[in-house]
């Protein structure tokens, strides 16, 4: 079995990703297999998925831009919570799927079984791999694939099958005829194969095109021949296959998965009031009755909890929010907002701040690398930058912290209770005291003692 209740590894299973490929139709100098869907590098679905299987090992074929693919599927394989270390294996010339297995040779030889995954199928659901395994268990062949059939099978390779419903081979776009185009089941790129039979076969495929390449497809040609089973296993999810060769296809998987995000967090309870302007990454998560509204952006592990009101058009990356929050066309980057506090609207609230609980930052304000206490409000137009600022404080209408003098930031603190009239500047580094009141329009640049009044302006004069 590939899965069960212990989570055991199989001692005959290894997983294979193929990732070697620089992705020319990306039009990038970035590796196909990195560029991202729901906030991740593609690859990272295929690495949380190998691993979800269980496998004894996983090995990864790189190839372009090596190191840097390397670099980090060692990252991602720690947020998947991979155990062993990860094999990777250098393809050292491009000369196609076939050969990049062939590379692998003293990889698999390890294995009874081995699944060969693509880096760049990212929308591959477990459900499927487990039943391609089962499959491959079952029916006891040489090599099961998985297939779908697609409204629009156009750029994948046909499945031809016997009039007895037996796979014979796969049909490449290019060389097929307009019958074997007619065909709408594809093949996945994703396999199940017994070793032996993989290795035997792989010595013997030729080089194809002008390229000299070697396709794993022709594999299955080999293996039939020589009275192997070769299965397939369709997919009940068609839109899973989809792999990702240019921008346009990478848009596709984006807005799939975004869909799945959302509709995962819809049925966990969390309303999502227009799912089609609404966009989330792969590690966000959202509590019970918490209500999502239009135009809103939530990236990175944002953390948002229960009974929260998030939008309409705001951007939050990285951020946790506590439960019964509001948060109204502002952007929030790697901060926190405790329980029952409201931002908004047009809000910039930045990394290292910490606002509540029961706060209040409102309209057009920005704070950076501040805490605003408990009940505190500081409800418009103002910046806060590298300030404490305790319970129950008050900041009027233009008020600004002038923490940096041109070398270095300096810090103020204003002591709980405080009152702050509009249009004050506070030259740090400065603290004002508990229950103090600083008169509007003030530029204070000295400490302020508890319950003081600082007034720090001239006098107005009249001259007619």
């Amino acid at each position: 079995m590939i899965h069960s209740n212990n989570h055991k590894a199989q001692k005959s299973l290894g997983v294979l990703i193929l990732a070697a490929g620089e992705g020319t139709r990306m039009e990038s100098s970035i590796p196909k297999v990195l560029h991202h869907v729901g906030g991740r590098p593609m690859i990272f679905y295929t690495l949380r998925l190998a691993n979800a299987v269980k496998p004894l090992a996983i090995g990864v074929v790189v190839g372009y831009e090596a190191e840097r693919v390397k670099t980090s599927v060692q990252g991602l394989a720690k947020d998947c919570q991979i155990a062993r270390p990860i094999s990777f294996i250098l393809q050292k010339k491009a000369l196609g799927s076939g050969n990049a297995v062939l590379e692998a040779m003293p990889f698999l030889k390890k294995f009874k079984t081995v699944v060969v995954l693509c880096g760049d199928t990212p929308l591959l659901t477990y459900e499927s791999i487990y039943g391609l395994f089962q499959s491959h268990e079952e029916q006891k062949g040489q090599v099961t694939l998985l297939t779908a059939r697609l409204a629009n099978p156009k750029g994948y390779g046909r499945i031809v099958r016997s009039p007895l419903g037996e796979v014979q081979r796969i049909v490449e776009e290019s060389v097929g005829t307009a019958k074997e185009l007619a065909i709408n089941e594809i093949n996945s790129g994703a396999y199940c194969f017994e070793v032996e039979a993989l290795m035997s076969g792989l010595k013997e495929i030729g080089a194809k095109g002008p390229k000299k390449e070697h396709f794993l497809t022709d594999v299955l040609e080999l293996i039939r021949a020589r009275g192997g089973k070769v299965n397939a296993y369709v997919s009940q999810v068609p839109e899973e296959v989809l792999g990702v060769n240019s921008r346009i296809q990478l848009s596709t998987a984006e807005r799939i998965m975004n869909r799945r995000l959302l509709e995962r967090l819809m049925l966990s309870g969390v309303t999502v009031v227009d799912p089609n302007s609404t966009h989330i990454d792969a590690d966000v998560e959202i509590g019970q009755d918490s209500v999502i509204y239009p135009g809103t952006i939530l990236r990175g592990k944002t953390k948002i909890g229960k009974m929260c009101r998030i939008g309409p058009y705001t951007h939050i990356y990285e951020a946790q929010i506590g439960n019964e929050c509001v948060v109204r066309m502002s952007y929030l980057d790697t901060c926190r907002v405790l329980e029952k506090s409201e931002i908004g609207p047009f809000s910039n609230i930045r990394p290292e701040s910490v606002i509540g609980p029961r706060a209040k930052v409102g309209n057009f304000t920005e704070v950076k690398a501040s805490r605003i206490g408990f009940g505190s409000k500081v409800n418009h137009l103002s910046y806060i930058g590298d300030c404490e600022i305790h319970e129950d404080v008050n900041i009027g209408a233009g008020t600004i912290t002038c923490n940096y003098d041109g070398k270095a930031k300096h810090k103020t603190t204003i002591s709980a209770k405080a009152f702050v009239g509009s249009n004050v500047n506070l030259i740090a580094p400065v603290k004002i005291g508990r229950g103090a009141k600083i008169a509007a329009g003030s530029t204070v640049t000295e400490d302020v003692p508890d319950e003081a009044l600082a007034i720090a302006r001239a006098r107005q004069v009249i001259k007619q």
